[in-house]
């Protein structure tokens, strides 16, 4: 039912650089493996509401909807350069300790959520994508949808958890080194801003 080519191209473009990777990846550094788990659930579930958007057509109305479209781009782009300030104002790895650690694993993942939720790209991509491995004639092409999506979401899943994973097993080495440390945090930092900044000069 689920080609090879669905799955190979899901992996391909899961495993591609973008603020969920990047978000996962932080925080596994900086944080922890547990903090990464929910980071990487966060960006999951924050896939829902495109797949959502896509399988009910509502993707067509957003396209031809200027106003909402540029309306959730900016949104998008705004709350990636928060994320963007707010890591490049960390100095230290023990105010970011304490912090993540005051607002807890769902404070995480709920950021995790919001990153992906706001990326209108993303519904875009997906009225493109998952269609193209309905097969012709089907008697539900929505269930048909609904499980390609399924999938697509488990394979997301598991290799944001990978990553989060690394990432975490190499935490005790970078925080040991406060000059490494210092420049990742201003690395991810350059990457949240430039990827706000890709998504506000975006077209459709």
């Amino acid at each position: 039912m689920f080609t090879t080519e669905f799955l190979i191209t899901s992996l391909i473009i899961v495993m591609l650089p973008g603020p969920g990777v990047i978000y996962t990846l932080s925080t596994g550094l900086f944080v922890g493996r547990r903090a990464s788990l929910a980071a990487a659930i966060g960006c999951t579930f924050g896939s829902i509401p495109h797949l959502l958007v896509s399988i009910l057509g509502l993707s067509a109305l957003l396209h031809l909807s200027a106003l909402a479209f540029q309306l959730l781009k900016y949104l998008g782009a705004a709350y990636l350069l928060y994320v963007a300030w707010s890591m490049w104002r960390d100095t230290g790895h023990l105010q970011i300790d304490q912090r993540r650690c005051r607002h807890g694993l769902r404070a995480i993942a709920v950021k995790g959520f919001l990153i992906n939720i706001l990326n209108p790209k993303l519904s875009m991509f997906f009225i493109a994508f998952l269609p193209q491995f309905v097969p012709l004639g089907s008697a539900s092409p929505a269930l048909h949808l609904v499980l390609l999506s399924g999938i697509f979401m488990l394979i997301t899943l598991a290799v944001f958890l990978l990553y989060g994973l690394f990432a975490g097993s190499l935490r005790d080495y970078v925080i040991g080194s406060p000059r490494l440390l210092g420049r990742l945090q201003r690395g991810f930092a350059v990457a949240f801003a430039t990827l706000g900044a890709r998504l506000a000069m975006a077209e459709r």
